[in-house]
């Protein structure tokens, strides 16, 4: 049963219909029982939820390629950036964090998006310069994870094959059917209103990522001990096996890689506008960046460095792929499996910020597409679904599926993508924020401690950018739209 709901005075934050009081038949918002102080339905999320949030958008399949990471820099460098790049991130993700509130970090008006706090407290060009950057890298990754979850679809496909016909079958496989499957899944879940209506999609798309992480990881122990050796060396791959272009090259890749995988403060905002207002959401928030970036930091570090033990300067771009067709055939499989689940999840995770941002435009400019009907489902409560945020997101959906298919290699541009975006969106708009919002005198050490820090991130995002455009390039070469066979 569909009935037209008015929309006057509609949220944005669309989602199930709860009794209460009423006005004429408006909804009462100042009831504090179930709306915040700005009148939106009341947030309930805490430090486990917002932990998983953020667990969700920064451990994705990108784990599982920082063990060629490492083999580019080895055993000194490798693990030091990583480190590196995690004490960054956290550190800015604190500026970031006092930046929901302007003003009162209890009271003060509420930012709910990454851009709302730009506008807010920067103004100006910085505005325009901030959504180019931070939405290119929302569609960029919904871009990859159709890719990447593709890839772990085929692979398990191809395992089956192959174990099937006892290894005389090769098995070649289209990788556009599979990403197909993977679009139609996300435009049923990307109808899920937005973040306060989706923390369980987060805490499952989670625990995907540990398991996968895990198995690679055991996977990576077992193939030391059958092996018996410890393999890499202090100084990663030697030139003799690559050329000096090739090591410069594969080092500023591998810095693209790695900053890409720490990358998840353009979502931060948007994820702390999911914590309840007591205790405040910049506390909860700052314990949750703590815990989440330290559970993925010792993640990366076992994936990574095991997986390079275990492989040395031959550590393959993914890491269970290096695994081949392992008697422990059915673990990958799992594993697999996980990161198809996981990539389900964290594809929302960072296409609902661009969601909100095109449909709060469109309501501004166009009011009436802002119109809801109600949708009754038996045995379940009333539903109000915005017939072109249906639209819109079935077809934002079919853009990312058919730009994968077109581009099957663009986890390089992924890299270009997140290599350019480290810098903006992690290190230099919070630095600024927090030098404006705490008034942090000119050229004092202060200041210029948080001004050498965003410089030197901006030549690291440079040279790793330069590093993946030649990736790019490189594939380029054996391009092939719509018909890319594993």
């Amino acid at each position: 049963m569909v009935q037209n709901v008015s929309t006057t005075n509609v949220s944005f934050r669309r989602g199930y219909d709860i009794e209460e009081d009423s006005i004429d038949g408006a909804p009462l918002k100042s009831d504090p029982e179930y709306y915040d102080d700005d009148g939106r339905l009341k947030r309930t999320g805490n430090v486990w939820t917002t932990s998983s949030h953020i667990i969700t958008a920064v451990v994705g399949s990108g784990v599982l390629s920082l063990a060629w990471a490492i083999a580019q820099m080895g055993w000194i460098a490798g693990p030091s950036v990583m480190i590196l790049f995690s004490i960054v991130t956290l550190y800015t993700s604190s500026f970031l964090a006092d930046c929901y509130r302007s003003g009162d970090p209890m009271f003060g008006k509420r930012n709910y998006t990454f851009m709302d706090a730009v506008s807010t407290i920067l103004g100006g060009h910085s505005v325009t310069f901030c959504g180019i950057v931070q939405y290119l890298n929302l569609f960029g990754s919904a871009v990859g994870y159709t890719i990447a979850a593709s890839l772990s679809m085929m692979a398990l496909k191809r395992s089956h094959c192959i174990h099937s016909s006892d290894g005389e079958n090769p098995c070649h496989i289209s990788s556009s059917p599979y990403m197909i499957g993977f679009g139609a899944m996300q435009i049923f879940f990307s109808q899920i209103p937005d973040f306060h209506n989706m923390w369980w999609l987060s805490i499952v798309a989670a625990v995907m990522s540990f398991t996968y992480s895990i198995i690679g990881l055991v996977l990576g122990i077992v193939k030391i001990t059958e092996t018996g050796t410890f393999k890499g060396s202090l100084t990663g791959i030697s030139i003799g096996t690559v050329t000096e272009a090739q090591k410069v090259w594969g080092v500023f890749q591998a810095l693209g890689n790695i900053a890409f995988a720490y990358s998840y403060s353009f979502v931060l905002l948007e994820i702390q506008d999911t914590i309840k207002s007591l205790p405040s959401e910049v506390k909860t928030m700052k314990k949750a960046a703590k815990l989440s970036i330290a559970v993925t930091t010792t993640f990366y570090m076992l994936c990574g460095c095991i997986g390079y033990a275990a492989f040395g300067d031959l550590a393959p771009g993914n890491l269970l792929a290096g695994f081949g067709f392992h008697k422990l055939f059915w673990l990958v499989d799992m594993a697999n499996a996980a990161i198809v689940i996981h990539l389900v999840g964290a594809y929302q995770v960072y296409a609902q910020p661009l969601f909100a941002f095109v449909e709060k435009e469109t309501a501004k400019r166009w009011p009436k597409t802002n119109k809801e009907f109600k949708i009754s489902v038996p045995g379940l409560p009333p539903y109000n679904q915005n017939i072109f945020s249906l639209v819109w997101r079935t077809v934002f959906v079919i853009i990312t599926t058919v730009i994968s298919m077109m581009l099957p290699f663009f986890n390089d541009v992924l890299g270009v993508i997140g290599a350019l975006g480290f810098w903006p969106l992690t290190v230099y708009f919070p630095v600024e924020m927090y030098i404006l919002q705490k008034r942090i005198p000119k050229w004092s050490m202060r200041w210029i401690s948080l001004k050498l820090m965003s410089a030197v991130c901006l030549i690291v995002s440079i040279v790793a950018g330069l590093g993946s455009v030649v990736g790019v390039l490189l594939d380029l070469k054996k391009y092939k739209p719509f018909s890319s066979d594993y």
